[in-house]
């Protein structure tokens, strides 16, 4: 996903003939991805019942994801049928999330929306949410664990990762995740003045916490649904959008508190911070559970188990961040000979910073008689941060690209 920060602008784009000139009151953003099967009913419906609740006075944005099969191509057939409906089909980005925030930007309404393309949320809910709105709520949330809401035919293992999810997050953003009984839902409204100018940087397809904890709402309202199941296409739900889920808690976490002021303050990648942080744990386990059988199992002094249990861990801890962490940046400079200097490079700056982990882990385990163990995992600690800005500041930065 890009690291770029997202922003809705406060004023719509204008429109594009005399026909758009005039904005329309809601704007309702359609993320999709491989929908085929579901964008036709879902365009029926939803036109069918916003041309009689709001009389027009309304648009559609679908944003597809270059779908292999097509779902931008069937998408915009409609047109013609559907005055109101536009699509946007994106080539180089991915990911649910900065969809719906470039169907925002696309989008000219006062009230903007987001809606699953998979017909999982019922459409005669939006005019719940519209009305909330209308209210005076600055976000209206359709929400499962509200009166009137629940799930349809989920299995106990899916119940129990939505609601361990959830009290995760409660713990990790209770000022946030605090305010809403389903942050997990995908289906809400919001005014354009509530988000408009703010930044806007989400991981994964929880875009709802990223409003909530980046954007001026003062007045909330929820309305309960049942969740329905997919009728048709397949699942986008995997391991990887529990992980990106927690990845998001973390960022906001940090970014809303001294933290995340410092960072703005010294203008730190803290967003890159984490993934290289994420990348680093992994090379933690390697790094002591080779320490562990070199030292321990097969009776290796403790420097020289240290300098060849971190040396693995450097290798694991490159291949992650050259596809992950550094991802965007390296696939500028993509050739085998670039990737090599990178590694080669990489190896360097871990090197220096192995240098000061082994003088840091001496004085800690000979020096002042701290654990083995220990005494690394502090090591670590420090030269993690040494490694992040070093490599970023040298390793990383385009200087060549054709």
């Amino acid at each position: 996903m890009p690291n770029d920060v997202l922003e809705v602008p406060l004023i719509p784009p204008s429109g594009e003939s005399a026909e758009q000139g005039q904005p329309p009151h809601f704007s309702l953003v359609i993320p999709t991805y491989n929908e085929s099967r579901n964008i036709v009913r879902l365009v029926e419906t939803l036109s069918q019942l916003l041309d009689t609740a709001l009389l027009g006075d309304y648009e559609l944005v679908v944003v597809d994801d270059n779908s292999p099969d097509r779902t931008w191509e069937i998408a915009e057939d409609l047109s013609d049928r559907y005055p109101q409906l536009q699509v946007i089909r994106r080539q180089q980005e991915r990911g649910l999330s900065t969809a719906v925030i470039r169907g925002w930007q696309t989008a000219r309404g006062e009230v903007l929306g987001v809606i699953d393309g998979d017909l999982q949320h019922p459409p005669e809910i939006l005019l719940k949410l519209l009305h909330e709105i209308h209210q005076g709520a600055d976000l209206a949330v359709a929400s499962r664990h509200v009166e009137g809401g629940g799930v349809s035919s989920w299995s106990a293992i899916r119940r129990f990762l939505s609601r361990g999810a959830q009290v995760l997050g409660l713990v990790i953003l209770p000022r946030v995740l605090g305010r809403l009984t389903d942050p997990m839902s995908g289906y809400f409204l919001v005014k354009r003045t509530a988000i408009a100018q703010r930044p806007l940087s989400p991981v994964g397809y929880k875009i709802l916490i990223e409003v909530v904890g980046r954007s001026n709402i003062q007045q909330i309202a929820e309305v309960g649904y049942v969740f329905q199941e997919r009728q048709a296409g397949e699942s986008k739900v995997t391991w990887r959008q529990y992980r990106d889920y927690l990845h998001h808690l973390l960022r906001l976490r940090l970014s809303s508190g001294r933290m995340g002021r410092l960072a703005q303050k010294m203008d730190f990648p803290l967003g890159r911070f984490l993934r290289f942080g994420f990348v680093g744990l992994s090379g933690v386990v390697i790094d002591m559970g080779l320490l562990y059988l070199f030292h321990s199992m097969w009776g290796f002094p403790l420097t020289r188990s240290a300098i060849f249990a971190a040396e693995f861990a450097i290798l694991n801890n490159f291949f992650w961040n050259d596809r992950w962490t550094f991802g965007d940046l390296a696939r500028q400079q993509r050739s085998p000979s670039k990737v090599f200097k990178r590694l080669l490079k990489f190896n360097l700056v871990c090197l220096m910073g192995l240098v000061l982990k082994v003088l840091l882990l001496n004085i800690l385990f000979n020096g002042l008689g701290v654990n083995a163990y220990l005494a690394n995992l502090v090591a670590i600690a420090i030269v993690t941060v040494w490694n992040f800005w070093i490599n970023l500041k040298l390793n990383w930065r385009v200087t060549q690209v054709k």
